[in-house]
């Protein structure tokens, strides 16, 4: 019992660097995602657009783990900057969930009614406030549980830092198993670890939910 209760205290040390990875991948995701959306849908040049559009899919057509990689192993060769294992992997996630915030973002603009940006327009209100104060508290309302979604998504692909080395969660069960020759237990309170992760987030994404269909009513 002493040892199961400190393989998983030891287990439970990986918590900071797999909450790192997340606050860190989903801001940039969102801030990115953000920017995307708005070159997308703001009336940009139709280069512009291609462009954005060409980026996107790149991103979600291919695997995390290769954008890890060369994230990783990559830009020190071609940029000469050498990146940690948790600045590699933030950039990564960062980049990977921002395609797929932007595909939420634009699918809630589409959503709206055309006429506001041409009524915002009429009435003189700069592009920026038209985004900051009209579209965009529409659309979060909308696309709340997707980005829950999104959030659930990139925490469990966090545990692919441990193909490069971070020391997050998964990558301290897989060493307690290769130390101790016993997988069963410390992947179990790993997965422990991240499903107590995930039904944290989902309840929290739940009282925003409440919160605002209660102000709505």
């Amino acid at each position: 019992m002493e040892k199961a209760f400190s393989n998983f205290l030891s287990i439970g040390a990986g918590l900071g660097v797999t909450l790192q990875l997340l606050s860190g991948g989903i801001f940039i995701g969102i801030v990115v995602g953000s920017l995307l959306t708005i070159l997308r849908c703001g009336n940009c040049s139709r280069v512009c657009t291609f462009l954005v559009d060409r980026i996107v899919s790149i991103v979600r057509g291919t695997p995390l783990l290769l954008q890890l990689a060369l994230i990783y192993f990559s830009i020190p060769g071609i940029l000469g900057i050498k990146l940690s294992t948790i600045s590699a992997g933030i950039v990564a996630f960062g980049i990977n969930s921002s395609a797929y915030v932007s595909e939420i973002l634009r699918a809630g603009v589409e959503s709206l009614p055309k006429g506001q940006f041409e009524a915002a327009q009429t009435l003189g209100i700069p592009r920026f406030y038209t985004w900051k104060d009209i579209i965009m508290p529409q659309v979060i309302t909308s696309i709340l549980p997707a980005i829950i979604n999104e959030v659930i998504a990139l925490l469990k692909e966090t545990a692919l830092i441990a193909t490069i080395g971070g020391m997050d969660v998964m990558r301290s069960s897989q060493i307690i198993a290769a130390e101790q020759y016993e997988y069963f237990e410390p992947l179990c309170m790993a997965g422990a670890y991240y499903y107590f992760l995930v039904f944290s987030i989902e309840r929290i994404g739940k009282k925003i939910e409440n919160r605002r269909s209660y102000a709505k009513g």
